[in-house]
């Protein structure tokens, strides 16, 4: 069994109505009330309930004690390989968000999980995809290697078209895109931006909506650019001001 982040899970209209309750809570921020509906019993639950209470951290920049709670009870539940190659991503992304927000620098914490991780998790499963996706953050963000971040991106990109998991599509065209506009590649940029809110849009992902918006803005001339950060406003206080690092960037947002 692969154990991804969800993506897509309770998007669809064959999916389990426990998945689709979970997403829809997901989708709006309410990470704390879809964990509530797992009972941590098996590896599996144990780790989507971790997925959404360190995805909780990431957004919000709260819920850390909660989430690594939950990471143990997931760890200690995990026996095969594929479940603890999910724990580990699960940690090496805790410890991602920790040192990206900087809570506490983790940032060797992070690499050893994902290198566990890796070593864990086949080529070619659906899991690696969001494993090589996470790597790329950490190479982009906090070792500030742009082109292994392009290289996991990709990685991440081929394997999410391979098992048809459009919500990290929708993140490896944000990622990819930014890393062209950063390189001066602004119809690639665009394109790819376009693409990420496209599909967060038709997936009804609210809480990554205004972060996509955002990104295209600033591949987009005014008034575009304009029209699309006040529509991220507008989300960003629908959702009670989430994800927190977007403040800066969406007008009026006290």
């Amino acid at each position: 069994m692969a154990f991804t982040a969800m993506s897509g899970s309770g998007t669809t209209a064959g999916d389990d109505p426990l998945q689709t309750a979970i997403w829809r809570l997901r989708s709006r921020a309410c990470w704390t009330d879809a964990a509530a509906l797992l009972e941590p019993v098996t590896a599996q639950a144990a780790l989507q309930r971790v997925t959404l209470l360190v995805e909780r951290c990431l957004y919000s920049e709260q819920g850390w004690d909660e989430a690594e709670d939950a990471l143990r009870t997931a760890e200690a539940l995990a026996h095969t390989d594929a479940e603890r190659g999910a724990a580990a991503c699960e940690r090496g992304q805790l410890a991602y968000a920790a040192t990206l927000l900087r809570v506490r620098d983790r940032a060797d914490e992070a690499r050893s999980a994902f290198g566990r991780a890796a070593a864990l998790i086949a080529p070619g499963e659906a899991a690696r995809a969001q494993l090589d996706f996470r790597r790329g953050l950490l190479a982009e963000n906090i070792t500030r290697s742009p082109q292994a971040a392009k290289a996991a991106y990709r990685r991440a990109h081929a394997g999410a078209v391979a098992h048809d998991d459009p919500l990290l599509l929708s993140s490896t065209w944000r990622h990819l895109a930014g890393l062209a506009l950063r390189e001066g590649e602004l119809a690639e940029a665009r394109h790819g931006f376009a693409e990420s809110l496209r599909i967060r849009e038709e997936l009804g992902y609210l809480v990554g909506t205004a972060p996509a918006l955002v990104s295209l803005a600033e591949a987009e001339a005014e008034p575009e650019a304009g029209r699309l950060r006040a529509e991220a406003g507008r989300l960003f206080r629908l959702l009670g001001g989430v994800p927190t690092w977007l403040a800066p960037h969406v007008p009026d947002s006290l």
